[in-house]
C-alpha cells in the first residue's frame, strides 16, 4: 500500500483573514510582506519595472492611510486594525503584477468577487474606493505610463466587483 503524501500546510481557520487558509499562520503571512525580495528574480514583469516590493508596499500603505481618514468608508471594513488588509492588498498586488506568489500560497486563489461579495459594492462605494486608490497612486509619483497602467487595472477591477446598484 502506498503512503499518502500530506499537504505542505494544514488547512485551518485564520483569525486575521477569517476564510480557510492553507499556508503559513497570520503572523508568518504578515512577516512575508516585509522580507526583502530580489526584484531581478522577476525580470521582465511590471513588478520589476515599477520597483518591486517597495512600491507595492507604499501603494498599499498610502491607500489604507487614506481609507483610515475616511470614517464613513472605513466603517465598511470589518477589522478595526487595517494593517492586515494592507498586507493582503500588498501581497495580492505583488503577485498579480508578476512578483512573489506569497498571497496564493497563504490564501489560495484570489477569488476577488467571492471575497468582496459580503460587502456592499455599489457605484458610490466603488467610486470612493477608486478615489482612495488614485490618491495612493498619485503619492507614488510613478512615471505616467506606470501610474496609468495601475489606474486602468483598478478601474476595471472595481467595476467588476459591483454587486448592487444601490
Amino acid at each position: 500500500m502506498s503512503e499518502i503524501n500530506p499537504l505542505p500546510h494544514t488547512v485551518k481557520r485564520d483569525p486575521m483573514s477569517n476564510p480557510v487558509v492553507t499556508g503559513p499562520s497570520s503572523v508568518e503571512f504578515l512577516k512575508l510582506a516585509q522580507e526583502p525580495v530580489d526584484v531581478s528574480d522577476y525580470a521582465g514583469t511590471f513588478y520589476e519595472e515599477v520597483g518591486g516590493r517597495e512600491v507595492f508596499a507604499r501603494l498599499s500603505e498610502n491607500f489604507y492611510a487614506s481609507v483610515a481618514e475616511d470614517e464613513e468608508f472605513k466603517a465598511m471594513y470589518p477589522e478595526k486594525d487595517l494593517f492586515p488588509a494592507q498586507i493582503r492588498l500588498q501581497l495580492f498586488l505583488e503577485q498579480y503584477w508578476g512578483g512573489p506568489t506569497s498571497y496564493s500560497e497563504h490564501r489560495g486563489h484570489p477569488r476577488l468577487r467571492m471575497r468582496h461579495m459580503p460587502y456592499v459594492v455599489n457605484p458610490h462605494n466603488r467610486d470612493v474606493w477608486l478615489a482612495h486608490m488614485n490618491k495612493a497612486i498619485d503619492q507614488l509619483e510613478l512615471p505616467m505610463l506606470h501610474a496609468e497602467t495601475l489606474r486602468e487595472y483598478f478601474d476595471r477591477a472595481a467595476h467588476s466587483l459591483l454587486n448592487t446598484s444601490s
